[in-house]
């Protein structure tokens, strides 16, 4: 299924092209014909009054194909700028889709002599046609030139924004490195208060504790001192005692 779809894609993109030019070249004889009908209503009565009958047929001719001498290379230029088109295929494609319908209209309505009237009138709209391709195929170069100035510059602009962010994003990681930087000094410096403040802790502690032992020391001794004190009382009020009961026996 894909390996159909990828040959029968380069088919579709020419179809639709085809499709595009044809619709360039209708909408270029509508609006030029529209156009061409407003001007010759405005200017009829003074092409009417020009002496020479060369000119006044050459000025006809070209208010009737200002849809391909002035609509259809506007209308290139315009898609030129917004896609990739051939200059020479495009306006030639198009300007024969406006010249078929014409022909096909004439036809219609004046048989072979609406083709061809074989008189200057004639030579004037050959002229004027192939004036018609060669404008349009301009068109289509500039345009195309046109669209790839702008490309350029937008890559211009796009490089110069990425130069700039880039410069942006630089800043904020030397921003942020810094903040990194001063949150570990101000982290070490609280370390180092709170090590300081420890140590002075343990320094004062300890000479606290040493006078308080000493002062245990005097009450342990008094204790020992009492304990044995009864005793010798003990001992001196027992030796009378026995020297009475030694006394008292001879006078029995």
């Amino acid at each position: 299924m894909s390996s159909k779809t990828s040959v029968l894609e380069p088919l579709r993109v020419r179809v639709r092209r085809f499709q595009f030019i044809m619709g360039l070249g209708f909408i270029a004889l509508i609006a030029g014909s529209i156009l061409s009908v407003a001007l010759t209503l405005r200017l009829s009565v003074r092409i009417q009054a020009v002496p020479v009958g060369v000119l006044r047929v050459a000025l006809a001719v070209l208010l009737e194909n200002l849809w391909v001498l002035g609509m259809l290379p506007v209308l290139c230029y315009g898609a030129a700028r917004v896609m990739e088109l051939r200059p020479w295929t495009t306006a030639g494609g198009a300007a024969l889709t406006g010249a078929a319908f014409l022909n096909a209209m004439a036809f219609i309505q004046s048989g072979v002599y609406g083709l061809w009237a074989g008189d200057i009138g004639s030579v004037f709209s050959l002229a004027a046609f192939a004036g018609g391709v060669v404008l349009s195929a301009r068109a289509v170069m500039m345009g195309r030139h046109a669209a790839a100035q702008q490309s350029v510059k937008t890559q211009a602009k796009a490089a110069e924004r990425k130069s700039e962010y880039d410069e942006f994003l630089r800043a904020a990681e030397q921003g942020g490195a810094r903040l990194e930087q001063r949150e570990a000094q101000s982290t070490a410096v609280a370390g180092d208060a709170l090590t300081a403040a420890a140590l002075s802790a343990t320094v004062a502690s300890a000479p606290a504790q040493a006078p308080s032992s000493d002062a245990n020391a005097p009450a342990s001794q008094a204790q020992d001192s009492g304990g044995v004190e009864p005793t010798a009382t003990e001992e001196a009020g027992a030796s009378p005692a026995t020297d009475t009961q030694a006394g008292k026996a001879p006078e029995a």
